[in-house]
Formats: structure tokens, sequence, C-alpha cells
């Protein structure tokens, strides 16, 4: 088995525990050391193990050291990832037992993914580095994602798409076949986004809208 830590010690960051036993049911793999959470006082617990440390432990982490980032929002995955500098740490792609993909699915993705419960990821799909399905997400044919995506569960992504760095799809929501979507968007929860929207920018309801605050 191979020691593994998770970023983030929040609700997700449980569910990822959880996750990983679920994995060793079916053979032995990971063995949760604990949580960096830099929000959180070093020695303190949750359920499923002790907060070791924040950004700064990590990266003085004397060893080998795999890790899932558990962390819900694109924008701060995404500085959260770019702060770690530890050469030793690896960031394994982490996937639900019953996720189905059409071919080999490591071939289909770059590293740190989590890939939760009930996935499907179609033919001649791509992921980039940190992406983030939590639970019952479909991604349709000849789609392509870059980097700190997260799917909220029960999204549906369909076919053809382009997808950039660090957007937000809210549970239950929908894009339509062959959007082309850039980087920062927020899809709210149930909203069905049927064209091209701009970079930044919150969309809801069916169709999506963008939301000005």
């Amino acid at each position: 088995m191979k020691d593994i830590a998770i970023y983030g010690a929040g609700g997700l960051g449980r569910e990822v525990a959880c996750l990983l036993n679920i994995i060793n049911e079916a053979g032995p793999q990971w063995r949760l050391i604990g949580f960096f959470d830099d929000g959180l006082p070093c020695g303190s617990r949750n359920e499923y193990g002790e907060i070791l440390g924040g950004i700064d432990e990590l990266n003085g982490w004397n060893g080998p050291m795999n890790v899932v980032m558990a962390i819900g929002s694109p924008k701060i995955l995404d500085i959260v990832t770019k702060k770690i500098t530890n050469p030793q740490i690896e960031f394994p792609n982490i996937i639900a037992p019953d996720v189905i993909s059409y071919g080999n699915i490591y071939d289909k993705l770059g590293h740190g993914n989590i890939i939760g419960f009930g996935s499907v990821l179609s033919c001649n799909t791509r992921l980039g580095d940190f992406n983030i399905f939590n639970g019952f997400v479909t991604l349709g044919h000849d789609s392509v994602l870059g980097n700190c995506n997260v799917a909220m569960p029960g999204t549906r992504l369909s076919g053809e798409l382009k997808v950039g760095d660090c957007n937000l799809f809210g549970a239950n929501s929908f894009v339509h076949q062959g959007v082309r979507i850039g980087s920062g968007i927020h899809l709210g929860a149930c909203s069905a986004l049927l064209r091209r929207p701009k970079d930044g920018c919150t969309y809801l309801g069916v169709p999506a809208l963008i939301m000005k605050f």
C-alpha cells in the first residue's frame, strides 16, 4: 500500500477519504496518513484522520508522498496546486470503482484528477490536471477539459466540448454539445448552458444567462 494524504479536510476531503476506503475494499492500494489544510490547526482531527499541517508543512515534508487535492473551489484549487513545490509529491488520479470509461481511462487523464462514483467518460475524451468530477458526472464524446475544473454531482457535459481552466459546473447543470468554454465561469445548479459564455462570469437558468452582481 502507498501512503496518501488529502489536501482539504472539509466535506469534499472526507468524501475522498470514503472513496479511498472503498477503492481499498477491491484491493489494498492506499494508506491514508492524514490531511493537509491551511484553515485548521496542526494536530486536530476529523473522523478520518489527523491534520498534518498546511502548505508549508507539505512543502517541507521529508520523503515521498501521494496527495489528492480535495478543494471544491476551482480558483483556490489552482492557487494551492501552484504553491506546492516539494519535488517528492506525486498526484495520483483517484477513480471510483464503478466509473465507466469508453477505453482505457488512464489514457484520458493527466494527473491529480478525482472521478467520483457513477461517472461516465465517453470515447475520445481528455482531461488535464486536477479536475474533480464529484459523482454521477457524464462527459460526452470528443470533449477536452483543461485543468482545475470542478463538476458537482449530476453535471452533464455533452460531446465535442472544449473547456479551459478553473470552471465550476453546479449540481445537475448541463452544457450543450459543441459549446466552447474558456476559463473562470460559474454555471449555476440545474442551469443549461447552450452557447459560448464569457470568461469569468456566472450563468444561471434555462437557458443559462449571464448574471451581474
